[in-house]
């Protein structure tokens, strides 16, 4: 009678170990979802303040047509993205035709002297900045989901529930770089 009390006590710790490592589990992956939605909301913000951009600069650069569409559908580009993967591919091409788009100001000096640009300016500065902190965000909480699932004993139930390593927001190379702006 005494062993039969001994194992049930032993599979009665097991089990709510198990449920307190699950439960862990699928708080850090909802933590990750959290962040990733995170990264939308600034992002889709980003998005909002293109077209605002875009109509500024035609006014000035009514030949430019080119740089202003690849602007345009790059934007589109992410907004169809769905995976994070898809989105931060989309999101360099956006990154690099905004570049150009800011270069074409360097040629309109009325352009950056309006009132209207730099305030848009301005604005995609901060929402830049709130995207990188989100980003910073997510691959925090995706790094503490991954070390969870992939260290001993939790592994164990990570693998047996089907949870699965989440990859990180990466910077491609050529966003590494510091764009220069000026006025």
């Amino acid at each position: 009678m005494t062993w039969l009390v001994i194992i049930l006590a032993i599979v009665i710790v097991i089990v709510v170990w198990a449920i307190s490592v699950y439960n862990s589990l699928v708080k850090s992956k909802n933590r990750c979802e959290e962040a990733l939605s995170g990264i939308d909301v600034h992002l889709n913000k980003r998005y909002d303040l293109i077209p605002n951009l875009v109509e500024t600069v035609k006014g000035y650069a009514k030949h430019e047509e080119k740089t202003l569409e690849s602007v345009i559908n790059a934007r589109n580009a992410c907004l169809g993205a769905t995976t994070i993967d898809e989105k931060s591919k989309a999101d360099g091409v956006l990154s690099s035709t905004l570049k150009n788009l800011f270069a074409l100001s360097e040629s309109y000096p009325d352009l950056k002297a309006n009132v209207n640009f730099i305030s848009l300016q301005e604005s995609l500065n901060k929402i830049e900045e709130e995207i990188l902190n989100a980003r910073k965000y997510y691959n925090a909480t995706a790094r503490s989901f991954n070390d969870k699932i992939m260290v001993f004993p939790s592994n164990l139930i990570a693998s047996l529930s089907g949870f699965k390593k989440l990859s990180y927001v990466d910077v491609d190379d050529e966003k590494k770089e510091n764009v220069k702006v000026s006025f």
